[in-house]
């Protein structure tokens, strides 16, 4: 298979390059820039030196989508709301990593992402491609809007619970904590060294644009919704999102029951592990990998559920789930050119 990638320069990009660079159903690798065409990729970025040289390509939509078998669109938000029309029509099957996609409504989109909205018709073609729970759709997609690196983490938490309809809907509160990494390449003053190290800060608070992506996917599992408090912060770390998820249940359960529960929807799942009762994750224990390790307990005292969700927000948050989508669009083993083991230490 022929891949392009769009956005090769951006962190999302350069681990997407990475993986596909030994995925051994790729033959080829296209990279894309507006700005940078004519640049020798391995020479801008020497840690890649030693394969094949790429040079850097202007956009053609019309050409990538009949000359490529699948493309990831990995650019700034705002970018693929224009190109992801330009490129449907074609052979190439379409996987967007950088969330113009995943919301359904634009007016929506909008208003989060303070950007004008991809065509209504392109968003209806999408589909939300988080694989765990929407593998069938996926396989049968043209189009991908891989999930964003919160919403991986917190959703695959709440899935079980709220699709089962355990939860108060009101009672939802996510607790969220990223390295730098989640910030993109530019710098910026709440990522500068200086500030972040041995810092510990929140921000955009109740103002983040995951919200609606999580409250999109909820009501897709039930109709008895609410909207969640949904808090996120910076961590003086390079990559990693934990995610501390607080449910009050509906009757009382026991954290064995629970346990059991999370364990019957993932134990067919290679890329979501469930702890023993008791214990839980820790982001060392996903770094560099595509899985989502996830913890769960009860506490009796106020029949509250405790989930703890942790991934590599670059790789199950972005460009590993981007190749997962992919190997299920094309028919192949969804562990395909995905390392089985994280990075340690």
């Amino acid at each position: 298979m022929k891949a392009g990638i769009v956005g090769a320069t951006g962190y999302g990009g350069m681990e997407l390059f990475r993986i596909l660079s030994t995925h051994p159903q790729i033959s080829q690798i296209m990279l894309y820039s507006s700005s940078r065409a004519g640049e020798v990729y391995e020479e801008m970025f020497p840690r890649f030196a030693g394969g094949s040289r790429h040079e850097l390509q202007d956009l053609d939509p019309e050409k990538m989508k009949e000359e490529q078998d699948v493309l990831f669109l990995a650019a700034p938000s705002g970018v693929s709301s224009e190109l992801t029309p330009e490129l449907l029509g074609g052979k190439a099957k379409i996987i967007d990593v950088s969330g113009d996609l995943r919301l359904r409504d634009p007016e929506a989109y909008q208003q989060w992402y303070k950007k004008p909205p991809a065509p209504v018709e392109t968003l209806q073609e999408a589909v939300y491609g988080l694989p765990e729970w929407n593998s069938e759709a996926i396989r049968a997609a043209g189009v991908i809007a891989n999930p964003g690196c919160y919403p991986t983490a917190s959703l695959l938490g709440l899935g079980p619970v709220i699709s089962e309809n355990l939860a108060d809907p009101s009672s939802i509160v996510i607790d969220a904590k990223s390295g730098v990494s989640g910030a993109g390449k530019n710098a910026n003053p709440l990522t500068h060294f200086a500030h972040a190290q041995e810092n510990f800060q929140i921000y955009k608070v109740n103002q983040h644009q995951h919200i609606p992506e999580i409250e999109q996917q909820l009501s897709v599992w039930s109709g008895d919704t609410r909207p969640v408090t949904f808090s996120t912060h910076l961590v003086p770390m390079t990559k990693g999102i934990m995610a501390t998820i607080y449910v009050t249940l509906k009757e009382e359960k026991t954290a064995e029951e629970l346990h059991s529960l999370f364990l019957k929807y993932y134990e067919s799942k290679p890329f979501v592990r469930v702890r023993r009762p008791g214990e839980f994750p820790a982001t060392k224990d996903v770094y560099g990998s595509n899985y989502c390790d996830i913890g769960v307990t009860v506490d009796p005292r106020t029949n509250r559920v405790t989930i703890v969700s942790v991934i590599d927000n670059l790789m199950k948050g972005a460009a590993s789930q981007a190749v997962q989508n992919m190997n299920l669009l094309f028919q192949l083993d969804e562990r395909t050119g995905l390392a089985p083991h994280p990075v340690y230490p």
